[in-house]
């Protein structure tokens, strides 16, 4: 069966980073594309970024953009979420998905998305 398991999460002062990774694996990786939302609490879940299957184009909130970088290695399965000058609002519980195979264009809504990790929790202090 498909998994999707997220590492990386953790907590930073304002202004630090932090690198996400999320390990595929039950799929054919290079054929989905795979994207990271965030869940703060009482918010619904949002998305942050996502890279599409073939060709590598990204795309961003704009609350991310010039600070987060999603990245993916094919090789690995893996797909990663770089996150720089981190602020408290950036603090929420975030999740890596992947869409369904060869789908056209990037889906920025979680309804889009069949497969979900479990969460990794980032908690960035002031």
């Amino acid at each position: 069966q498909v998994q999707l398991v997220e590492s990386g999460g953790g907590l930073v002062q304002a202004g630090g980073s932090l690198r996400l990774s999320c390990a595929a694996s039950g799929l054919t990786f290079g054929t989905h594309t795979m994207g990271w939302f965030r869940q703060a609490p009482g918010k619904e879940r949002e998305f942050v970024a996502a890279i599409y299957w073939s060709g590598g184009t990204t795309y961003y909130v704009d609350s991310v953009k010039g600070r987060f970088t999603i990245s993916r290695d094919n090789a690995k399965a893996t797909v990663y979420l770089q996150m720089n000058s981190l602020k408290p609002e950036d603090t929420a519980v975030y999740y890596c998905a992947a869409d369904s195979p060869h789908t056209l264009g990037l889906r920025t809504t979680p309804r889009g998305y069949d497969y979900w990790g479990q969460g990794t929790q980032v908690t960035v202090s002031s």
